[in-house]
């Protein structure tokens, strides 16, 4: 979704955010340095398959997926990193690595990591490379409504 459409999104549910205007960048990192926030609060969108099927592992960009902990914590299978080319269709309206962690937009599981709660605020890619949103966790969670499980590791 165009930027325009996640603020309409966020609008429609009620949610007070910031629009954070960055130079481009691409990795969660580098956004959450150009944006002179946190790695802790910045959420990286992680695109995973679990069991086969897409899903949205959500969590601290300075912290990584511990996939045997999400499979053991889901009670999955197999848990593997999804390609580009498995998932660039899903987002259509989003650059490659810049997808909001809303995989309820996009019918697709939501998995946050339990060190997200941690903070007041997160900060996520807003469907480009050079801009961001900042909102309350707690509006995250209630219109998300990811499944919050134990998964990353610094």
């Amino acid at each position: 979704m165009p930027i325009t459409k996640l603020k309409e999104y966020l609008d429609s549910q009620h949610v007070k955010y910031t629009i954070i205007s960055h130079s481009r960048a691409y990795t969660a990192q580098e956004v959450a340095a150009s944006a002179h926030i946190p790695g802790k609060e910045m959420a990286k969108t992680v695109i995973v398959k679990v069991d086969g099927k897409l899903a949205m592992a959500v969590l601290p960009a300075s912290y990584s997926v511990n996939f045997d902990l999400l499979k053991r914590t889901v009670g999955a299978l197999n848990i593997e990193l999804a390609t580009e080319r498995e998932f660039k269709d899903v987002f259509p309206d989003c650059d490659i690595g810049a997808m909001p962690p809303f995989g309820n937009l996009y019918n697709i599981d939501v998995y946050a990591s339990e060190k997200l709660a941690e903070d007041e605020e997160i900060a996520f890619n807003a469907c480009n490379h050079t801009d961001l949103v900042k909102m309350r966790y707690a509006d995250f969670e209630r219109i998300v409504k990811p499944k919050v499980v134990e998964f990353s590791y610094i």
